[in-house]
């Protein structure tokens, strides 16, 4: 399949099958993950992989909305900047997430993003009820988990876009 076909098919997935996700294939993600371009090749991105069944469903409680399809997945990866060595580890961690997404995709495998950094996890932030629930240490921020399952249905690709309009410009806004 080409870049652009493989672009098209990655789809946030939050149903799965429950046959697992097999180790060389999470290997696989991991291993592209961490191929991904980093500022000064700094290399500040660490990520936790995450196969406990009673850790997937805590961590599908880490936030008011939007991380319940963890407690369904075959696994997860949480995905950790250091602050203390990158002050753009929010842009390193983002394209870490980015590559196993698409990494996913070739093997067949769903995943969805699952936004930590930012959001709310009820009494605490979500990120502080992940670093605590995986012993997180403090100078590590949270960015993200991605869920990892094989499918239950096979979504539809996205359509192309069209450049003749907005959102891109050419030459001037």
């Amino acid at each position: 399949m080409n870049f652009s076909e493989l672009a098209r098919r990655r789809r946030s997935v939050r149903l799965y099958s429950g046959s697992p996700v097999p180790e060389e294939d999470l290997d696989r993600i991991l291993k592209t993950g961490l191929l991904a371009p980093s500022s000064r090749n700094i290399r500040s991105v660490e990520l936790i992989a995450v196969r406990d069944r009673d850790t997937l469903e805590a961590l599908s409680r880490c936030k008011c909305a939007g991380a319940a399809m963890l407690a369904q997945a075959s696994c997860a990866v949480v995905v950790l900047g250091d602050t203390l060595r990158s002050d753009v580890w929010i842009e390193d961690t983002s394209i870490v997430m980015t590559y196993m997404q698409l990494q996913a995709v070739d093997l067949d495998i769903g995943s969805c993003w699952v936004q930590c950094r930012l959001r709310s996890g009820g009494d605490a932030t979500c990120e502080e009820n992940v670093r605590k629930l995986l012993q997180i240490p403090e100078h590590y921020a949270v960015e993200a988990i991605l869920s990892l399952g094989m499918p239950a249905q096979d979504p539809e690709p996205a359509e192309e876009p069209v450049l003749t309009s907005p959102p891109v410009h050419h030459e001037q806004f």
